[in-house]
């Protein structure tokens, strides 16, 4: 694998390392916390080079659409204010991170980070051609983030050490990369960025 030196023209982009999607949180990825070593690692070289770095959260109403009880596939995670809902202090986010709050309206659910949310104009504001993406999970947010990055028009990197699926159906992370390689996103992993 090429090395990948990030500069003007490229964002971190972290999706949804929250507490709930981690191991004994409400709605655990199957090794969600091994994404926040790969994580801080290219953090810490945006970080250093005062490069753009975003946050994406769930940041549900506490009747919120996608919850078991309204219908909804899953169960009451990431409630606003609530423990659950924060990044876990592991993640190492510096202070000038830009966190992106989505689904948070008790009607409409959004796996992506661009779906009613402020993030486009935002890269588009600091220039962004090209975003690395990471975080959780695979086969849903990550997935569906990655297809409107590329829909509209930024250069993905995706960060395979960084990623985990739920695998609600066996497979699904597969099926969630293989649709992300047909998008032509490039793969790396955290030690190829430098």
């Amino acid at each position: 694998m090429n090395p990948i030196k990030p500069a003007d023209g490229d964002a971190l982009l972290i999706v949804d390392v929250q507490n709930d999607f981690l191991p004994g949180g409400a709605l655990a990825v199957p090794e969600g916390d091994a994404v926040i070593e790969p994580l801080n690692r290219v953090l810490d070289i945006f970080h250093t080079r005062g490069l753009p770095i975003f946050a994406s959260r769930d940041w549900h109403p506490p009747n919120h659409c996608s919850f078991r009880e309204r219908g909804g596939p899953w169960p009451p995670h990431c409630i606003a204010d609530t423990e659950g809902a924060q990044f876990p202090t592991a993640l190492k986010l510096p202070a000038f991170t830009a966190i992106i709050s989505k689904a948070t309206t008790p009607e409409k659910d959004a796996y992506s980070a661009f779906e009613d949310t402020p993030l486009t104009m935002q890269l588009r504001m600091y220039g962004v051609k090209r975003v690395l993406v990471g975080g959780l999970a695979t086969d849903y947010c990550v997935l569906n983030t990655v297809k409107d990055a590329v829909k509209n028009g930024f250069a993905v990197v995706l960060l395979t050490d960084a990623i985990r699926a739920v695998n609600v159906h066996p497979g699904d992370g597969k099926k969630a990369l293989a649709e992300m390689r047909a998008l032509g996103v490039t793969e790396a992993e955290s030690h190829d960025i430098q």
